[in-house]
């Protein structure tokens, strides 16, 4: 049991114990139910005691201490993913206590608690050998402890350390094989040599999401950028400080790059959305997703298209390199005709009235009943007291009468110089 001495606020023990007590869950759950109790017989050892969920989440619970470490190992022998995010953990020595007697943990979430500052004893690192994936969002935890864990845990294959405030990074000596996955949004990275060193630090890196990072530039050459990511499929630089195009272009030099994500940076700000997408899927021939959508290869053979299209009139010094490879693809496009689909909105016609000929502008939007009000006042005559015609030049058949009233002018397909011809009605 915990001793009376550890009154420094709630340990982990404490709370499964209040969150998981038998007296909140008086009946039995079926499997996915919830908390399962067990039944024992008489005088057993595990009479009122509880067999936890494998997914322990005891978030915002006010935890700064582990408790009694035979209590942890009796609840949670079977637990494989703990989220202590949002406590009061300031102490990596009570963490391993936690940690080091849950022998199938995978995943740890220790988000939000106050580590900055805190150093790891290299003592303590070897609790978290069995974890997988880790998350250390806004904990403000050193970057000395990071390398401290990646060194020594060897199956870590996920880890996340947004919010931290890290402008500098220092790499390792020893890197970090079997890291898959690097979460490293809003921090403050702006230079790529810091991403260079993470490069160098986890070579079988496949995804890196460094969202919110104002990065300048890249600026390592194909060479470097192939030896530094042999292995990475997946790249997030939204809201990053990109403004050339030459950076997007050397996107192309990561050899297994196949899904990219770039919204909100500098270069593509005076682009129309569908502009952006075409250019840049036209200047990333290797990607097969682009801002979480599929790129088609029919979408692809557009965008190409329309990116020769965009560039032909520019002067030779000024064509991208890309332009060159796609002309010899497509050969040099004409830029395609505009036609303007949308209905004719007006029409100038020759109004006929009684041997008199008049040039009138009239909506085609209106009705026929709409078009005998406009006439009456022209010719100051009462709207029930006409017959109108119309007149189509281009057509070899007659006039025709324009008698439903509710039928709308475009309807008849009016064009500049047809006639409307004004008979009245015999009384």
């Amino acid at each position: 049991m915990e001793s009376p001495e550890d009154t420094d606020g709630r340990s982990f023990v404490e709370v499964i114990i209040e969150k998981y007590s038998p007296e909140n869950f008086p009946y039995r759950r079926g499997p996915g139910m919830g908390v399962v109790m067990i039944t024992t017989p008489q005088g057993s050892p595990m009479k009122d005691r509880l067999n936890l969920p494998s997914v322990l989440v005891l978030n915002g619970c006010g935890i700064s201490r582990a408790g009694d470490q035979s209590e942890i190992a009796a609840f949670c022998a079977h637990v494989m993913e703990l989220d202590l995010s949002h406590n009061n953990l300031q102490d990596w020595h009570e963490i391993s206590k936690i940690v080091s007697n849950i022998p199938n943990l995978d995943f740890l979430n220790l988000s939000s608690n106050p580590l900055a500052g805190v150093s790891l004893d290299p003592h303590c690192v070897e609790a978290f050998a069995g974890v997988r994936r880790l998350v250390l969002n806004n904990t403000r935890v050193s970057w000395d402890t990071v390398l401290q864990l990646t060194q020594e845990l060897p199956d870590l294959e996920e880890l996340f350390l947004c919010l931290n405030e890290y402008s500098r990074v220092h790499a390792s000596r020893v890197p970090c094989p079997s890291l898959r996955l690097l979460h490293i949004t809003d921090n403050s990275l702006h230079d790529w040599a810091e991403v260079r060193k993470i490069g160098s630090m986890f070579p079988s890196l496949d995804t890196l999401v460094m969202a919110n990072n104002n990065l300048a530039s890249i600026q390592d050459s194909e060479d470097v950028l192939q030896r530094l990511f042999p292995n990475l499929r997946s790249i997030n630089l939204h809201n990053s400080g990109l403004n050339r195009w030459e950076d997007i272009e050397k996107l192309n030099f990561f050899p297994k790059l196949e899904e990219v994500r770039l919204q909100g940076i500098p270069l593509l700000q005076t682009y129309t959305n569908a502009e952006r997408r075409s250019l840049m899927i036209a200047q990333l021939p290797g990607i097969s997703t682009l801002n979480g959508s599929v790129v088609t290869d029919s979408e692809r053979e557009d965008a190409e298209r329309f990116f020769i299209r965009y560039y032909v009139d520019c002067p030779e010094e000024e064509l991208p390199c890309r332009y060159h490879c796609l002309v010899t693809k497509y050969g040099k496009l004409e830029p395609l005709a505009e036609v303007d689909l949308r209905p004719r909105c007006r029409a100038q016609v020759e109004l006929h009235y009684n041997e008199k000929v008049e040039q009138l502008n009239i909506r085609l939007d209106q009705t026929v009943a709409e078009l005998k009000k406009q006439l009456a006042t022209v010719l100051q005559l009462s709207a029930n007291r006409i017959r109108i015609y119309y007149i189509d030049r281009s057509s070899a058949f007659g006039p025709e009468e324009l008698k439903y009233n509710t039928r709308a002018l475009h309807s008849y397909s009016i064009q500049d110089g047809d006639e409307i011809l004004v008979v009245p009605k015999n009384k």
